[in-house]
């Protein structure tokens, strides 16, 4: 992805406060980590000009890199209406992988229909450490599926979520990053260029920041 779009698709994601920054009053997530970032690029969905230009984007890439899949599959929960989406674009049939089976009915991890020996393209919203995302990976490999790649939204840029996929062998491809969001942020005036340092040790060492 260009930088260009990646800076694009960093600014709408602060414009609509689905990306926040505060590097000096940080957020605790469900994990107990310190923040200074809360990204939530589900309300991407509920703005059509955002909405269509992450879809586009995805499509694009997937085209260019992945032409012969024959299924796309969305991370739930984040990733399932972002991945319909992209479906819906390429005209490929659409799964989705739920983070654990239901626990009635068919007891279903995958939704929709998956033959063995299919090439899947996987969605992502986001990826953080990358273990719930890869988590889906292996579930599908183990349905049979050849996994070919991943698309995502957002990368906090985690040094342990770029090990764990070149480890997983998956090949991910996001819309933007971290770096491209804190130099987009800066040229707003989002944040300063003193809170660049801060923002920078956090990515380095989430876990213990400001324990």
């Amino acid at each position: 992805m260009s930088n260009t779009t990646s800076a694009i698709i960093a600014g709408r994601l602060m414009d609509i406060k689905a990306i926040k920054l505060q590097p000096n009053d940080p957020f605790t997530w469900a994990s107990g980590w310190k923040s200074p970032i809360y990204c939530d690029n589900r309300k991407a969905l509920s703005y059509a000009d955002i909405r269509t230009i992450i879809k586009c984007a995805f499509a694009e890439i997937a085209r260019a890199k992945y032409a012969d899949i024959d299924v796309v599959a969305g991370v739930a929960t984040g990733a399932i209406a972002q991945g319909a989406l992209v479906a819906d674009l390429l005209q490929k049939p659409f799964i989705y992988v739920r983070s654990a089976p239901k626990d009635h009915g068919l007891a279903n991890l995958i939704e929709g229909d998956l033959k063995a020996g299919q090439k899947v393209l996987v969605i992502e919203d986001l990826i953080s450490t990358g273990g719930s995302s890869l988590k889906a990976v292996n579930a599908l490999r183990d349905a049979g599926a050849d996994v070919v790649g991943m698309l995502a939204i957002f990368t906090y840029g985690f040094p342990t979520a770029a090990e764990a996929f070149a480890k997983a062998n998956v090949e991910l491809t996001t819309l933007s990053n971290y770096n491209d969001l804190i130099a987009e942020a800066v040229k707003r005036g989002y944040v300063s260029e003193a809170d660049i340092q801060t923002l920078q040790e956090w990515r380095e060492n989430p876990s213990v920041w400001r324990q």
